[in-house]
């Protein structure tokens, strides 16, 4: 009898990339359901957390179909993945949109990246992630230094250094992932990041907290 593949919410509340997103979780082995439905998040094994866009229009969305409840509840719970945006709700404040506040999950804040001569912003492009813990299960085979895909303008401060999983220099060094008991989050989109970025869906699928 073949093994039930592992079932994965890909939450919908109208901001994110979720085609692509999903039709790569689903070339990693994932079953995946896009649903906002609460009774279908509840079944699923593990749940990633996406967004793009503006930060009040993310927030205004998950309140709309009560995403916000569906990750504060799954954060005790079962591993979640979030990303771009999802990452940046995670945590109190962003000064996006004259300032909003977030889920406040982590405690710190989401800032623009400052005007530099020479950088554009947003930060679009490839650049390399510097892990802070290769052995975590998320970084395994993904090698140090491996460069992902990124778009956006604003980044996490987290105030607990501690929980910063990965950095990325653009100007200055910035956190770019972050980690903490079951939860993990990245600000560069893997569904966008070819080989290294499948590498770490096939990852998310496979962690067992």
């Amino acid at each position: 009898m073949s093994q039930a593949r592992t079932r994965i919410a890909l939450l919908d509340y109208g901001m994110g990339n979720l085609h692509s997103a999903a039709k790569a979780l689903e070339f990693v082995g994932a079953a995946v359901d896009v649903t906002n439905d609460p009774k279908v998040i509840a079944r699923a094994d593990k749940i990633m957390f996406p967004g793009v866009g503006a930060m009040r229009d993310c927030m205004a969305g998950m309140q709309d179909v009560h995403v916000d409840d569906a990750v504060k509840q799954a954060v005790f719970n079962k591993p979640v993945l979030a990303i771009c945006v999802g990452m940046q709700a995670l945590m109190q404040r962003s000064q996006e949109n004259g300032g909003v506040g977030c889920l406040g999950i982590f405690a710190g804040d989401v800032v623009r990246f400052p005007n530099q001569a020479g950088l554009k912003v947003p930060h679009m492009g490839w650049n390399q992630v510097q892990q802070h813990d290769p052995a975590h299960p998320m970084w395994q085979n993904i090698a140090q230094d491996s460069r992902f895909y990124f778009v956006h303008s604003f980044y996490v401060q987290p105030e607990n250094p501690q929980i910063a999983a990965a950095t990325c220099d653009y100007g200055q060094p910035f956190t770019c992932a972050l980690s903490q008991d079951n939860l993990f989050a990245v600000q560069f989109h893997p569904e966008k990041s070819h080989t290294v970025g499948l590498q770490l869906l096939k990852n998310f699928v496979a962690w067992d907290i």
